[in-house]
């Protein structure tokens, strides 16, 4: 039972919400003193580790690069550009970005991720797909800013979809070589080929799902509307011109008697 201590110690830790690399860095020290291993064995194991998965840390280099693009104005570029596009919504663009992710993934290319496309390009774009034609007192509502978050998790599931559910379909992928790896050493063989085609339909089972997700929030968005409209009304400068409908309300024509 206490092999498992590591388990138990990561466990209680998350649970806890500790810093989860020093929970994890304890953890690995306490199994490893269980094991019988002394400290100067276990800090050679962490960092051998450390030196054969060192590609996996190379994401880290894109992070400054990421920051001094949205010191620049980044972020506020793609806002005012997708503001300009009327036909585009919150949905629309987490499905497009959706289908570039599969589709790049499907030929090995990694074009993508959290910090290097939804945080900096594709989370403001939608969000302010859906600021368009709303006054800054609706935008800076607590109402919208749930609106957002909503937003921004759908955003970021469609990476996780995007990633998780159509890297295997490439032939070379790391994924299959590791699963081929395993099915050799067990005695089973299974063809590259073969696995890739089995992945295909889950890659559409994901696509679906993500659609579906997309047109829901679509709707939300135009729900949210009308109701942060009613509630703060925008100013004369901030109206509408008739020569561009509103793409997520209907006009209302007001009566007076």
């Amino acid at each position: 039972m206490l092999s498992l201590i590591g388990v138990a110690i990561i466990v209680v830790g998350l649970a806890l919400r500790l810093n989860a690399l020093l929970v994890v860095l304890v953890a690995g020290f306490a199994s490893g003193l269980v094991a019988g291993m002394t400290p100067t064995e276990i800090l050679g194991a962490l960092g051998q580790a450390f030196t054969d998965n060192r590609a996996v840390s190379l994401f880290i280099i894109t992070l400054p690069v990421i920051g001094l693009l949205e010191r620049n104005g980044l972020r506020d570029q793609a806002e005012h550009l997708v503001q300009k596009l009327r036909a585009a919504s919150a949905g629309r663009i987490t499905l497009s970005y959706l289908l570039l992710r599969k589709v790049t993934n499907a030929f090995g290319l990694q074009l993508g991720g959290h910090p290097a496309m939804i945080r900096p390009l594709v989370a403001p774009m939608s969000v302010g797909a859906a600021e368009r034609d709303l006054s800054e007192e609706a935008v800076a509502s607590p109402r919208f800013k749930t609106l957002s978050q909503r937003i921004r998790v759908l955003n970021a599931v469609s990476e996780n979809f995007g990633n998780f559910f159509s890297q295997l379909i490439f032939v070379a992928s790391g994924g299959l070589l590791l699963i081929k790896s395993v099915l050799d050493k067990s005695g089973t063989s299974v063809s590259l080929a073969d696995m890739a085609l089995y992945a295909i339909p889950t890659a559409l089972v994901s696509l679906v799902v993500v659609f579906i997700l997309c047109r829901r929030l679509d709707k939300r968005i135009q729900q949210e509307h009308r109701l942060l409209r009613e509630e703060y009304p925008a100013s004369p400068s901030q109206a509408t011109p008739a020569s561009a409908p509103d793409s997520y309300t209907t006009p209302v024509t007001e009566s007076h008697s």
